[in-house]
């Protein structure tokens, strides 16, 4: 293990700087398209108000891997910026199925949000901007409080995510989390390819290639992965981490886990985000998906295909999406 931490922490600072053209290109490009999506929904926070559920939505029963929501320590990224925005509609739906299970990693005390989600929300005191030290903070935050809850999964999730909470349950139970298990989706069609230049040579040799979750369709962590980890995630040394390989905080999560833990990604296809075409989601399979993302992009929303609320009062479609999941919740139109 320190030979292993000496050859990332040590030549990963000097070496990975020199990252071909194409990691670049790749790197910014989702930037960019991530960077895209900041919108102002025409809903009012007033209107979002939380009702209380009318009756138990998740089965616990499954003996499968005798896997349980409880088992669940389910972190949401987020800043000051979308709290009037994006979390008031994640509080009215998903979060409802889930909230002893799910916490949100902020970076400002908001007492408004602190009682509505019965002191669930984490000031992080990291920066409130999308930059790679900021992302890399939160993620280092919410690795510490899912080691101190000493629960069997780790899923993280974005804010403009929705959750289905049952299915996420169902699907974790084809997975002992006794072993090391790095669940996610991937937003490229090829792996991330690190180059080194030789000094023996000016040819531009391959040195590296990973896969990784993007952190906007939910990554999941069985808990044998996760204290793996403790050498270069635990006590906020992820943010180095990431310092040193130069990679927002989901990429450097997948270079962590393939290249130093030797873990590959296993894809989940009922994971989303808003990289995908939301549209083309067939109707009668969205009960078998687990999350699914949304995008305000040149004025044309990237979103679920799901009949309910006029698009005015739910542009991103997730009220919508929630009463056809979940028809029994008291918003939801009779």
């Amino acid at each position: 293990m320190r030979a292993l931490a000496s050859f990332s922490l040590g030549m990963a600072s000097r070496k990975l700087i020199k990252v071909a053209a194409i990691v670049a290109f790749l790197y910014c490009t989702l930037l960019v398209y991530q960077g895209g999506v900041n919108y102002q929904p025409r809903v009012q926070v007033q209107e979002l108000t939380v009702d209380s559920v009318t009756k138990s939505s998740v089965n616990n029963s499954d003996p499968i891997n005798k896997i349980t929501l409880d088992d669940l320590f389910i972190s949401v990224k987020t800043t000051k910026y979308y709290e009037n925005t994006r979390l008031p509609i994640i509080l009215k739906t998903w979060f409802q199925l889930a909230k002893n299970q799910t916490w949100f990693f902020t970076d400002r005390d908001y007492q408004f949000h602190q009682i509505q989600t019965n002191g669930h929300m984490v000031n992080t005191k990291c920066s409130p901007t999308h930059s790679r030290n900021a992302l890399c903070c939160k993620m280092a935050v919410e690795y510490d409080r899912y080691l101190e809850s000493k629960k069997k999964w780790f899923c993280h999730f974005d804010d403009d995510n929705y959750v289905n909470v049952p299915r996420l349950v169902e699907v974790l139970q084809r997975y002992d989390y006794k072993k090391e298990w790095y669940l996610g989706r991937t937003s490229v069609y090829r792996p991330v390819l690190i180059y080194h230049k030789s000094k023996r040579s000016k040819k531009t040799k391959l040195k590296y290639s990973f896969w990784f979750g993007t952190g906007g369709a939910g990554v999941c962590l069985s808990r044998s992965l996760a204290l793996k980890m403790l050498p270069f995630a635990s006590g906020g040394r992820f943010i180095s981490f990431c310092d040193n390989v130069r990679f927002p905080d989901d990429v450097s999560l997948g270079y962590l886990i393939e290249n130093i833990m030797k873990i590959n990604l296993t894809v989940v296809p009922e994971f989303h985000s808003h990289l995908e075409q939301m549209k083309l989601l067939d109707t009668d399979k969205l009960k078998d998906q687990v999350s699914f993302g949304y995008s305000l992009v040149k004025d044309e929303w990237n979103v679920v295909n799901v009949p309910g609320f006029d698009t005015r009062y739910d542009p991103t479609r997730f009220l919508s999406l929630h009463c056809f999941l979940f028809p029994h919740f008291k918003f939801c139109p009779r």
